[in-house]
Order: structure tokens, then C-alpha cells, then sequence
């Protein structure tokens, strides 16, 4: 069986982890933590970074620190992972879902516009599937109405728009470790910032609100999101090898449309111009699939030794957010027509040969 993802773990990696638990700084302490904060920053071009237990909490914490809360309207894509809405969900406010833009799968600009009222307060733009949203439009959008934007960085590290990296274009941003990521921790979650306010602000929330002049002092209620040095040493580890790794994923990329690229019933990842796609997952897609369709094929790949994912579900349809007042015609057409492919980094060229080969034949034999 080809996985859908397995993280890149080297010999080095285990080694930093190594020397973290000889050290004895094993918790929420340690050089590493600090040494993957100030080297996260740099990478993407900020000013600050801070490290959380997963990118969820890290979401959470970013919307707490900018004091979002119950009666405040945030907007986010109707297809993300259900972390993004979720997060929003803990702070009280309520979710508003808005609708994607077909080619980059990313939120779309005009329909956010249309979404605004008097209690929009943030918005959370998602590189989805490790594309770049256009930041451009939507910080000149919030700039006009007055709103925080977040990004959602989770499946996107080292994307980029015009030379310039995700995590540095909103108010804050954040980043997922989970083992599935382009980095991984294990778990883990990083929020990177040029507000030193809210840096500060989201510090102070992350270890219990705790004074830092005051021992076991807390003014308010905060949270425990922090990250361990355990995890921390693997994160600069993986931060120092992140361009091998990127180089990879784009190769995978490359042998992916090569070897699909005379099956014209289909459409793989698409990356606009001016954008850098990290191709965190594989995407293809199928017009004429609905879901009985998509998932019988999603089956038969798997006989084959091949495995896959859906599309996220729109977060208006699901359980927690039926009733949601969401007008997203692309993202209800299009996320019974897709799924994602193995992209794990150290896929070999003859495992997406193989791969291709199988998603073919399938193709082939409905045809017939």
C-alpha cells in the first residue's frame, strides 16, 4: 500500500531529539524552542514567532490574543479543514463561510465583500492544499473595513506570492506540525507576527496567563498551548533540510502531470502566476465525478494498493454548522469532484509512475 503521507524523518532529526532528551529539558522549556521560534521568524520574513502544541490551538490562541469573542463574525472559506472553523467556534464568535475561487481552491476575495457587516472582525485566509490565498486583495479588503486577517499557513510552509513567504502577509498567521505536514513535530504549531503586541499578548495566554513578575500570579484565564523542547529540537532539525524538502514535493509534482498530462477528463493542482504552490497534497480532480462516483473510484485505487483522501467537506454542511447562511456555489460543486494522492516527500518517481498507472487503467475501464 502507497500511503496518502509519510513524514521525512532522517537520522539527523533523531539526533536533535537525541541530544534534547539527554539534555533533561524534555518539557515546555529549552534552547530548541527558542532556537525554532527565532529561526521560524527569520525564514518567513517576520518578526516573531511563537510555538504551540498544533496548529488549532495556535489558531485559537491567535483569535483570543486579538480579542475576538462571542457577538464578532469571522469569515472563513466553506472548504478548509474543520480546524479553521472550529477554532473560531471556541472564542464564541460565530463562523461565517464564504465561498472559494475555483482555480487556487482558496478563499475568494469578492465573496468575502459580500459577507461583510457591522460584527465582521476577522478573516481567516487558508492556503488550502499548500496554494497561497490572495493576500493582496483580501488585506486590502480588511484595511478598508478594519479587520484582522489570519492566515492559515497550516498545509503551506514556504509558499509563496512573488517572492514574498505566507506567515508574513496578515496580522498573524499559523502553521500545523502534525505528522503530515511539510514540517513535522509529531505535533506542534507555530503563530508568526510583526505586532509585537499581540506577540506579547499571545505569550502571555499560552502558559496560563501567568505573570511573568508575579510566580503562579494569573489575571486572567489563559490557556496551556505550549510546545515541548522534545518536539521543538525536531522542528529545527526539519526547518534546517525545508528546501530539500520542498524541492522534492515539486518534483513529485512535475512526475504527477507528466504522466498524467494526456488524460484530459481530469485537472491536477493548478498554481496561479506570480504564486509559489508548496503541493502540500496532490489534487485531482474530476468534473463529472459526484460523491457515489468519487468514492467507488477512491476504493477501487485502494484495491489497487493506492491510497486517497476526499476533498474537506464545506464546513456549512457539516453537523456543528448545518443552518449557516453560506452561498458557496463553487465550493458545493467542486468538492464532490476531488481527491488527494499520495505526496508524501520521499515518494520515487517509479512509486507515482506506478500510481498514474493505476488511476489510468480506472479511467480507462469506466470509459469502456
Amino acid at each position: 500500500m502507497i500511503p496518502i503521507y509519510v513524514p521525512e524523518i532522517i537520522e539527523s532529526d533523531a539526533d536533535y531529539v537525541r541530544r534534547s532528551v539527554a539534555s533533561g529539558w524534555v518539557s515546555s522549556l529549552g534552547d530548541y524552542i527558542n532556537q525554532f521560534e527565532q529561526e521560524f521568524a527569520t525564514y518567513c520574513g517576520t518578526s516573531h514567532a511563537l510555538t504551540t502544541a498544533n496548529g488549532t490551538v495556535a489558531l485559537h490562541l491567535a483569535l483570543a490574543s486579538y480579542g475576538i469573542g462571542l457577538g464578532d463574525e469571522v469569515i472563513v472559506p466553506d472548504i478548509t479543514f474543520v480546524a479553521t472553523a472550529n477554532a473560531v467556534k471556541y472564542t464564541g464568535a460565530t463562523v461565517v463561510t464564504v465561498d472559494i475561487d475555483r482555480f487556487s481552491l482558496c478563499i475568494e476575495p469578492a465573496s468575502i465583500e459580500k459577507s461583510i457587516t457591522s460584527k465582521t472582525k476577522a478573516i481567516i485566509a487558508v492556503h488550502l492544499y499548500g496554494h497561497p490565498a490572495d493576500m493582496r486583495a483580501i488585506n486590502s479588503i480588511a484595511k478598508k473595513h478594519n479587520m484582522i486577517v489570519i492566515e492559515d499557513a497550516a498545509e503551506a510552509h514556504g509558499a509563496e506570492i512573488e517572492g514574498k513567504k505566507v506567515g508574513s502577509f496578515g496580522d498573524a498567521a499559523i502553521f500545523s506540525f502534525y505528522g503530515n505536514k511539510i514540517l513535522t513535530t509529531g505535533e506542534g504549531g507555530m503563530i508568526t507576527t510583526n505586532n509585537k503586541d499581540f506577540y506579547e499578548k499571545a505569550r502571555f495566554l499560552r502558559d496560563h496567563a501567568m505573570s511573568n513578575d508575579k510566580r503562579y500570579w494569573h489575571s486572567e484565564i489563559g490557556f496551556n498551548y505550549r510546545l515541548t523542547n522534545m518536539q521543538a529540537a525536531l522542528g529545527v532539525s526539519q526547518l534546517s533540510r525545508i528546501n530539500e524538502i520542498l524541492r522534492k514535493k515539486r518534483n513529485i509534482y512535475k512526475y504527477y502531470m507528466r504522466e498524467l498530462k494526456d488524460y484530459k477528463q481530469i485537472i491536477l493542482n493548478r498554481e496561479k502566476s506570480g504564486y509559489k504552490s508548496v503541493f502540500w497534497m496532490i489534487c485531482l480532480e474530476n468534473p463529472k465525478w459526484d460523491i457515489n462516483s468519487r468514492d467507488v473510484f477512491m476504493k477501487k485505487l485502494y484495491s489497487r494498493g493506492v491510497d486517497s483522501r476526499p476533498y474537506f467537506y464545506p464546513i456549512s454542511l457539516l453537523p456543528p454548522y448545518v443552518g449557516i447562511d453560506s452561498v458557496a456555489p463553487n465550493a458545493r460543486a467542486i468538492y464532490s469532484t476531488g481527491i488527494n494522492l499520495p505526496s508524501s516527500p520521499n515518494l520515487s518517481e517509479a512509486q507515482i509512475v506506478y500510481i498514474c498507472d493505476q488511476i489510468k487503467a480506472l479511467i480507462d475501464e469506466n470509459r469502456d
